[in-house]
Order: C-alpha cells, then sequence, then structure tokens
C-alpha cells in the first residue's frame, strides 16, 4: 500500500520535521538489526493508519492501474491518463498531467505531485463518480500567482499550486457538497469548499480545511 500522509509545507513554516519526531539523541543506546526492522515496520503501519483516519480511504492499491480524466475548463483540452500501473508510475502519462494542468495564462508547466494525483484517484473511487475532473485551477507560476494575490487576499503567498501540489476543481457526476464531504473523509491534505464558485481546493499539505 501507498502511504499518501501530507508533509510539512511552506504555508505552514512553523512546522517541524515530522522525521526528526520521536529520534534517539542517545548516542550509547543502539538496537539490534532486529529489532530497527520492527520498528522500520511499525513505523510505516502507523503512517498509513494516520492517513487513513479509520477507513481505508487512505491507501491506494499497487495492484492494476490508475487512471484519471481531466477536462481542462479554460484550454477545452480533455485528457484520460492511465498514469500509473506495473507497479510504477508512467512517465509519459505523468508529463500528459502536466501539460493539461499547466498555469494555462503562462503555459509554464511542473512536475504535478504523484501523491496529489492518487488522492485524486481515491477520491473519485470513494465518491464512484465516473465523470472527468473539471480543472480550474492547477499549477500556477509565482508570476501568476503573484498577479492573482493583488486581487485577491485569500491567494496564499507560497501557495502549494505554485508547487504542483493542490487543484481546484469540480466532478462531472457529482454534487459539490458530496464531493467536499467525501475529500475531507481522505485526511490526506488540505481541503477548501467554494459553493459560491462552484470548486473544492484538495492539496497535499497538512490537513486542514476552510470555506472561500
Amino acid at each position: 500500500m501507498v502511504n499518501l500522509m501530507g508533509v510539512p509545507e511552506m504555508d505552514d513554516p512553523g512546522l517541524r520535521d515530522l522525521h526528526d519526531q520521536g529520534a534517539d539523541t542517545d548516542p550509547a543506546q543502539s538496537v539490534s538489526r532486529r529489532r530497527f526492522l520492527r520498528l522500520c515496520a511499525g513505523a510505516a503501519a502507523m503512517g498509513t493508519a494516520l492517513l487513513a483516519g479509520a477507513p481505508a480511504f487512505g491507501r491506494v492499491s499497487e495492484i492494476g492501474e490508475r487512471t484519471l480524466v481531466f477536462d481542462n475548463l479554460h484550454t477545452g483540452e480533455k485528457l484520460r491518463a492511465v498514469y500509473w500501473g506495473d507497479g510504477a508510475y508512467r512517465p509519459g502519462a505523468m508529463k500528459e498531467i502536466d501539460w493539461i494542468l499547466r498555469d494555462f495564462r503562462t503555459a509554464q508547466t511542473i512536475a504535478i505531485h504523484p501523491r496529489l494525483l492518487d488522492v485524486l484517484h481515491l477520491l473519485q473511487h470513494k465518491v464512484g463518480a465516473r465523470g472527468p475532473f473539471q480543472v480550474v485551477s492547477a499549477y500556477r507560476s509565482p508570476a501568476t500567482n503573484a498577479m492573482l494575490r493583488r486581487y485577491s487576499a485569500g491567494v496564499a503567498k507560497h501557495s502549494l499550486h505554485m508547487e504542483g501540489k493542490a487543484i481546484d476543481l469540480r466532478l462531472a457526476g457529482c454534487g459539490l457538497d458530496h464531493l467536499h464531504r467525501a475529500a475531507l473523509a481522505l485526511h490526506a491534505g488540505g481541503v477548501g469548499y467554494y459553493p459560491a464558485s462552484d470548486f473544492i481546493h484538495i492539496d497535499v499539505g497538512r490537513p486542514r480545511r476552510w470555506h472561500g
């Protein structure tokens, strides 16, 4: 199973590296190889459990394929991509996703974080809708983000959109409120709800929620 736990990100510079928490600081102590392996296995299991939040919605099967369908509302482009299969992410499909989720104002791209794609894959399976993800905003270049900040106080200076870790969207065939509640249930990152603008925000930063 793949752990989708969020990591500290620039929007919260006060967070410390989670990997440092609970570290052994006594150089005189040592652990056997067997104990070390048990600790690693336990840490992996704990990470998966924390992400899943009890339900198994925070886990992605390593068997089969993972497919996403996008409809870019600004460019009119559509894409169906099998981005994971045979036990690995597929570079060609990932490049196609990077392009359709580009900054449409500047045509700049970034590598979209695989964890974000896995969250969308989980979300679609959770709600059971087959329609495409209708993309309002995905990658934003620093120039675009700075421009948007001049018009809206709600745009973060260090937005995760600039890192390929956030997306604003809706899902064809799924009510926005239902999609929002399903995204919250994943406990996989930040979720913003914008009913007046008909989209939700999803990112793979620390778990948090807000209404816009």
